[in-house]
């Protein structure tokens, strides 16, 4: 995200050459850009009209730096901001149980699949032996992704692709994890678009069963 909003604002301050530091006016096409590239990224409203705050006044309090445009002190002022927001320094992600079980929820189309991957990757990086686990029978699509993306970053992943069970595909995903040590068991489940009653009770099961 912060190398697309970099783009944009180098964009923004072509013409600003002339300009010797921030001021409310120069910067004011750049703060549009920043808020419109946040909102894009599904940042809440409420957490946007925070940091353009705080950007706007670092930015119009910043002294002048020899040899630093107004280009490159507003990036590094957005960069520093940006870090704040997101928590600074990295965390450890703390996991529970024998194995810990992962499973990711969302909206059909917002990614989970890809998130799963995304985190299995982390925390192999980190040391960890992850197994991702196919719980989406819905989308037929679904197995087949999580498995081409395990091959990608070398993680396996268990599916039954004749079976609609989610219980019974994560109750043998678990013995597996055990029997290899494997461990956390990430779990991919289907999307959902609206509050469907039997896609609930899925997602209910598989909470009652592995308490991830």
């Amino acid at each position: 995200m912060f190398d697309a909003l970099t783009d944009r604002l180098h964009s923004v301050f072509k013409n600003l050459t002339g300009d010797e530091k921030l001021t409310a006016e120069n910067m004011e096409d750049a703060i549009r850009e920043v808020r419109k590239s946040l909102l894009e990224a599904d940042v809440s409203l409420k957490v946007v009209k925070i940091f353009i705050s705080r950007v706007r006044q670092k930015a119009l309090g910043a002294d002048v730096i020899e040899s630093v445009s107004p280009q490159q002190q507003f990036v590094k002022i957005v960069h520093d901001e940006l870090v704040t927001i997101l928590g600074g320094e990295n965390s450890p992600i703390e996991l529970e149980g024998e194995p810990p079980v992962v499973m990711l929820l969302g909206l059909q189309g917002s990614g989970k699949t890809t998130a799963c991957a995304k985190l299995a990757n982390k925390l192999k990086a980190e040391g960890k032996k992850p197994l991702m686990v196919a719980c989406d029978v819905q989308r037929p699509a679904a197995i087949k992704q999580l498995q081409t993306l395990g091959e990608q970053i070398d993680v396996p992943v268990f599916a039954l692709e004749d079976t609609k069970d989610v219980q019974d595909i994560a109750d043998q995903a678990m013995e597996k994890a055990k029997q290899e040590g494997l461990s956390p068991v990430i779990l991919d489940t289907a999307g959902r678009l609206q509050v469907d009653t039997l896609l609930m009770a899925e997602l209910m099961i598989l909470d009652r069963a592995l308490e991830p």
